[in-house]
């Protein structure tokens, strides 16, 4: 008589095909999951690399506005002191 699988042998193959694929979904999933982290990863660097390029450029702007106030100043200061010599001129002029 041929041996033909009982039920229990049917039963411990089902679990073991059920493990495969899960093992396979779980297989799957994980390397979705790292490619994800891999390209977060590559965006954090640009992102990064090009922060630090804005701040470079955001400092360079800061020193062009702080070179351009102190002319500013040393302009008005030079103006003030000629709108006072023509006052003290047209006072002595009495």
């Amino acid at each position: 008589m041929a041996a033909s699988p009982s039920r229990s042998d049917a039963q411990a193959i089902i679990p073991t095909e059920t493990e495969s694929q899960l093992s396979s979904l779980v297989y799957d999933m994980s390397q979705h999951i790292q490619g994800a982290m891999e390209n977060m990863l590559k965006m954090i660097n640009e992102i990064d690399h090009n922060s630090a390029g804005i701040m470079e450029e955001i400092e360079k702007c800061k020193d062009s506005a702080f070179e351009r106030k102190k002319v500013l100043e040393e302009e008005k200061e030079q103006f003030q002191k000629a709108a006072y010599t023509v006052l003290d001129l047209l006072n002595n002029r009495d």
